[in-house]
C-alpha cells in the first residue's frame, strides 16, 4: 500500500525543485501553496494510484521521467490551445522561431478536432506559393496521419532542412482531399511593403509584426508620399492573414497613426505583473488622412490589437471579415534542465474595454470572401474556424510568430526588406485592383474624398 501522505510531500517538494525559482516566485506572489488545498490531496491520491497501476501493469516498462513529463504536458495543454510544456527540444524550436531563421513551410497552424488547421499562410513562403489557404485542414504529413499526433509533433515533421520536400494531404470543403508537395526553405519574412494604388491612395501590406516593422512602415509611407509628390489622401492597411507577432511592434505601429491621448491596448490577468496598459503617443504620420484596415479570419493577435486600437480611436474603418479572436497573452518561463512552460497569463482588451479573446474584431463594413475574378475553388473555402472554435479555447473574459533575426540591425533589415522595385510593380497593382477587398476599400476612400469636398 502506497503511503500517499508521505509521497505527496515528497512529490510537491520535488515539483518545486524541478520547476525552479520562477515557479516558486509566482506561487509566492499570490501566497499559494498546494498543501493548503484539500482537493489537491484528493486529486494527487488518484494520480498516484493511476501512476502505480501503469508501472505495475502496462504492457511496456515506461520510465518515471517519461510518465511525469506526459502528466505535466497533459496538465498544461488541457488549459487552452496556447499553453504548453516545452521539453528541451521544444524550447530550442521556440527560440529558433523567434529568431526568424528556420527551415520550414511558412504557415501558422492551430488545431481543429483531431487535425491541424492552417490559420494563415505567410506571404511569399513555400506554403503561400503552393496555394495553401486559411481554413485548410492538414490530414496527413508525409505518411503520418495527423489524427495520431499532437500539434508539436506536426510542427517537427513539417520543419526540416532547406531544399528537402514534404507532402501534405489537404482537406478543403466540397472538394476531394488533395496532396501538395512543398520544398522547405529558410523562412525569412518581409514584414511590410507598400505601393501607390492610385493618385493619393497608398497601400500598406503588413504580413507580420517584427521588431523593425514600425520603422519599416515609416520608411514605406515616406516613400509613398515622395512617389505621390505630396501627402497621401488615404491609406489601405492590409492585415489579412497576418497571424500577429510582437506586442511592442503592434503598439508602435498603432501609434504611427493615432494622435490623441489614451491607450492602445491593455492586459488583465490574475497576477499584478499581468496587468499592463500601453499609452498612445502623439504623432500621426498621415496627418489625419482616412484609413481603411482590411481583415479576415486569418488576422490574429497583434493584427487585432492594431485594428481594435484604430477602430476605438475612430482613426480607421475596418473592412472585411470578423478576425480570428486570439486575445490572450503567453509568458514563457524557463525551468530547470532546459525545460520551459509557455503559459497563458492575461487577456488583451481594446481601448474601449472590448475583449479580443474568442470574439475578434468586428468590421465596420463586412465583406464576403469573394473575388472579382472567378476562382473555381473560391466558393469552397471554409474560413469559419476561429479562436473560439479551438479545443479548450479561453472565453472572452492566442503559431509562434517568427521575428527578425536579432543579429541584424534595424537599418539592415529595413534595407533588405524595402525593395523599391516592388513598390513600382504595375503588375502587382493590377492584381490588387482585382482583389475584391482592396477594390471595395478604394471605393470607400474615394467616396470619403468626394464627401470631404
Amino acid at each position: 500500500m502506497i503511503n500517499v501522505k508521505a509521497l505527496i510531500k515528497s512529490t510537491v517538494l520535488s515539483a518545486f525543485l524541478f520547476f525552479g525559482a520562477t515557479s516558486v516566485s509566482l506561487a509566492e506572489e499570490e501566497d499559494y501553496s498546494p498543501l493548503d488545498s484539500p482537493s489537491f490531496f484528493e486529486g494527487l491520491n488518484t494520480f498516484t494510484t493511476v501512476f502505480s497501476q501503469i508501472k505495475l501493469m502496462y504492457v511496456d516498462d515506461i520510465d518515471d521521467e517519461t510518465l511525469f513529463n506526459n502528466a505535466i504536458r497533459g496538465l498544461v495543454e488541457g488549459l487552452d490551445p496556447h499553453s504548453s510544456f516545452l521539453e528541451p527540444r521544444g524550447q530550442s524550436d521556440l527560440s529558433e522561431s523567434t529568431r526568424g531563421a528556420f527551415g520550414g513551410l511558412g504557415i501558422v497552424i492551430g488545431t481543429k478536432g483531431e487535425y491541424i488547421e492552417v490559420v494563415s499562410p505567410i506571404d511569399d513562403t513555400p506554403a503561400y506559393r503552393a496555394g495553401l489557404k486559411a481554413g485548410d485542414i492538414i490530414l496527413q504529413i508525409g505518411d503520418q496521419n495527423v489524427s495520431q499526433i499532437n500539434l508539436a509533433e506536426g510542427v517537427k515533421l513539417m520543419r526540416g532542412a532547406p531544399g528537402t520536400t514534404i507532402k501534405l494531404t489537404i482537406g478543403r470543403p466540397d472538394i476531394a482531399p488533395f496532396v501538395v508537395e512543398i520544398t522547405r526553405e529558410i523562412i525569412t519574412i518581409t514584414s511590410a511593403k507598400g505601393l501607390l494604388l492610385d493618385e493619393g491612395i497608398g497601400y500598406l501590406r503588413i504580413a507580420q509584426f517584427q521588431r523593425p516593422t514600425a520603422a519599416l512602415v515609416k520608411t514605406i509611407v515616406a516613400d509613398l508620399v515622395e512617389k505621390n509628390e505630396g501627402e497621401l489622401d488615404s491609406l489601405i492597411i492590409d492585415l489579412r492573414n497576418n497571424p500577429g507577432g510582437l506586442l511592442d511592434s503592434s503598439i508602435d505601429i498603432s501609434n504611427l497613426f493615432i494622435d490623441e491621448p489614451g491607450i492602445v491596448v491593455y492586459t488583465e490577468g490574475r497576477t499584478s505583473y499581468s496587468n499592463s496598459s500601453f499609452p498612445t503617443k502623439p504623432g500621426d504620420i498621415l496627418n489625419g488622412a482616412p484609413i481603411v484596415v482590411l481583415m479576415n479570419r486569418g488576422s490574429a493577435s497583434a493584427s487585432e490589437i492594431v485594428a481594435g486600437a484604430l477602430q476605438d480611436h475612430k482613426r480607421a474603418l475596418i473592412m472585411g471579415e470578423e478576425s480570428f479572436g486570439k486575445g490572450s497573452v503567453q509568458s514563457v518561463l524557463n525551468l530547470q534542465d532546459g525545460f520551459g512552460l509557455k503559459l497563458t497569463t492575461a487577456r488583451y482588451f481594446t481601448p474601449s474595454g472590448r475583449s479580443i479573446q474568442g470574439k475578434g474584431i468586428t468590421p465596420d463594413i463586412e465583406l464576403e470572401n469573394i473575388s472579382l475574378k472567378k476562382d473555381e475553388d473560391e466558393d469552397s473555402i471554409d474560413l469559419s474556424q476561429q479562436e473560439k472554435d479551438l479545443k479548450n479555447s479561453l472565453s472572452a473574459e492566442e503559431v509562434e510568430a517568427p521575428v527578425a533575426p536579432s543579429d541584424l540591425s534595424t537599418e539592415e533589415i529595413i534595407k533588405s526588406q524595402n525593395n523599391i522595385s516592388d513598390l513600382r510593380d504595375e503588375e502587382y497593382v493590377n492584381l490588387l485592383k482585382e482583389d475584391y477587398f482592396v477594390h471595395e476599400a478604394m471605393n470607400v476612400l474615394k467616396a470619403l474624398k468626394i464627401y470631404k469636398k
